[in-house]
């Protein structure tokens, strides 16, 4: 790794208030905080290749453009299925950070179409994409799309995990989120009130998703 610093301190200097005066100190590859930093950014960036790690790299930096440009070139040279849904994949999460969200519908169902070739669509590995699908929508404006993926998603939360567990409430709150933006208020204040039972019995009463709900079906019964 090539020479990190870490700043000490920051100060305005006295004769000019739009220069700064930063003390720095060299780190080395001993430092726990450098080994913790470059671990979770090798696992944030694993993946079979090169240049793979180096898209989902720029992704994690905020490099949209640059990253966009190497997947569509890695798209032309892909000559697996297996190659072509992570790049359609990629492709999705990069529109959707550069809010293009037709854009990344259509590389989203193509991740999907290749997908279902081999899996089904119920397989349990497809909760946290059918999630992303539905914020696509839901920018688009396309709720009842966003509706469909939310549904899917739960049909599979509902099959693989406990009853209490916290990422079936969030579901729930999700499709109910959707609900409330389509004035469907009924339908949106079963569905919030099945995540705050959930959050209430598994998670503590100071946990912020129970406030954060509670003030969602508040809003909710306002309209109602």
């Amino acid at each position: 790794m090539h020479s990190v610093f870490r700043v000490v301190e920051m100060n305005q200097t006295a004769k000019n208030n739009r220069l700064w005066e930063v003390q720095l100190t060299i780190t080395d590859d001993n430092d726990p905080q450098l080994s913790a930093l470059t671990n979770r950014i090798k696992e944030e960036v694993k993946g079979s290749n090169g240049w793979y790690r180096m898209g989902k790299l720029m992704l994690q930096v905020g490099h949209f453009d640059q990253a966009e440009e190497l997947y569509q070139e890695l798209l032309k040279n892909a000559s697996t299925d297996s190659d072509k849904e992570h790049i359609y994949r990629q492709l999705g999460c990069v529109k959707e950070c550069q809010g293009e969200y037709e854009e990344a519908a259509l590389n989203l169902n193509n991740f999907l179409g290749i997908y279902l070739k081999t899996l089904h669509e119920d397989h349990s590995s497809l909760t946290d994409f059918y999630n992303s699908m539905s914020t696509v929508y839901v920018n688009m404006g396309e709720y009842l799309k966003a509706v469909e993926f939310h549904e899917k998603s739960i049909k599979i939360r509902e099959i693989s995990l406990p009853p209490n567990h916290p990422d079936l409430a969030i579901s729930y709150n999700n499709i109910g989120s959707v609900y409330d933006s389509m004035d469907e208020c009924s339908k949106a204040l079963s569905y919030l009130e099945k995540a705050l039972s959930i959050f209430r019995n598994s998670l503590p009463s100071t946990h912020p998703h129970i406030k954060s709900v509670m003030n969602s079906i508040e809003e909710v019964k306002k309209k109602l």
